[in-house]
């Protein structure tokens, strides 16, 4: 259930980070974001939280580490350093899980499981015709320093509830995940490299003597 959640707050974000142009509301910038950037790494902290059950002093909490890349239109990577080693990479045609502390790979049909999932339309998309389809977006009111944007799904049967995005001085800033079960995640990221990136920093072969797993 856990690896199932993570891989779903993945699908959700990937490709959407980037240093974009002068500051505008949340909507004109992350129409910039999908028209103008290509590529981008950077550092991120995800902290999630569970939903309070009885009895809990507090809600629960996790926090990881580590570093995103992507390239367009349809690459992606994954590297958590924190407190669990795992990497996600998605090469154009296979999605990878590699799970360290398992000593497991796992290797799905990309296509089949982003699908038109909104990951797929943000990685893709030139604009926001794409995220149009999957979710009713409005601007939200500025808050902690950030321009936001509202995204409710469209679709009700998902596992998603809506997602925030927040922009700083043209760059994507937070993210803010609220899923069907009650449980958020949000993602802080660092500052953004655009420079082109190498190719084979998409591809993933798994290491020797792992259990690979084809699903």
């Amino acid at each position: 259930m856990i690896l199932r959640r993570l891989l779903h707050t993945v699908f959700w974000f990937a490709g959407l980070l980037a240093c974009l142009g002068a500051r505008a509301d949340g909507l004109t910038e992350l129409d910039t974001f999908l028209r103008q950037t290509q590529q981008g790494k950077t550092t991120f902290t995800q902290t999630v939280t569970a939903p309070r059950k009885e009895g809990d002093a507090a809600p629960r909490t996790r926090t990881s580490r580590g570093v995103f890349a992507f390239q367009r239109p349809d690459r992606f990577r994954f590297e958590y350093t924190h407190p669990f080693e795992q990497t996600i990479v998605a090469d154009g045609q296979t999605l990878w899980l590699y799970d360290a502390d398992l000593n497991q790979v796992t290797a799905r049909g990309q296509k089949a499981v982003l699908g038109n999932t909104p990951a797929a339309l943000i990685a893709a998309g030139p604009d926001l015709r794409g995220m149009h389809q999957v979710f009713d977006l409005r601007n939200a009111p500025d808050a902690d320093g950030l321009s936001w944007v509202q995204a409710t799904p469209k679709g009700r049967d998902g596992q998603l509830q809506a997602v925030r995005l927040g922009f700083r001085q043209g760059q994507l800033a937070v993210l803010d995940i609220l899923d069907s079960f009650g449980q958020r995640s949000v993602m802080a990221f660092g500052a953004m490299d655009t420079k082109p990136l190498a190719a084979d920093r998409f591809r993933f072969t798994p290491p020797a003597g792992v259990d690979v797993v084809r699903q």
